[in-house]
C-alpha cells in the first residue's frame, strides 16, 4: 500500500494483543483457534449456499424413473405417453 505521497505503508495489524504478555507460543494457539473458527464458520456457509442451490430435474433420479412401466397389450405405446 502506499499513501498520497507515495511511500509505501504496512497494512494495519489483523491482530493486536492490547492486554498482558502472551508467549509466542500463547499468541500462536490463539491464532490458531482464531483460524480454525474462521475456517469452520466459512464451510458452514458454503454448505448452506451449496443447500440452497435447487437440485436439477435432470440429476433426480426418482422423476426420471417415471414410475413403474406399463403392462399389458399395447404397454410399449403407453409407456411414451405421458399419464
Amino acid at each position: 500500500m502506499s499513501d498520497a505521497s507515495g511511500e509505501r505503508r504496512s497494512p494495519a495489524p489483523f491482530l493486536r494483543l492490547v492486554r498482558g504478555h502472551p508467549t509466542p507460543e500463547e499468541s500462536a494457539a490463539l491464532v490458531a483457534v482464531l483460524t480454525a473458527r474462521a475456517r469452520a464458520a466459512q464451510a458452514a456457509r458454503d454448505a448452506e449456499a451449496a443447500a440452497a442451490v435447487p437440485r436439477s430435474a435432470w440429476r433426480d433420479r426418482p422423476r426420471r424413473s417415471g414410475g413403474p412401466l406399463p403392462r399389458g397389450g399395447g404397454a410399449w405405446r403407453r409407456s411414451f405417453r405421458p399419464g
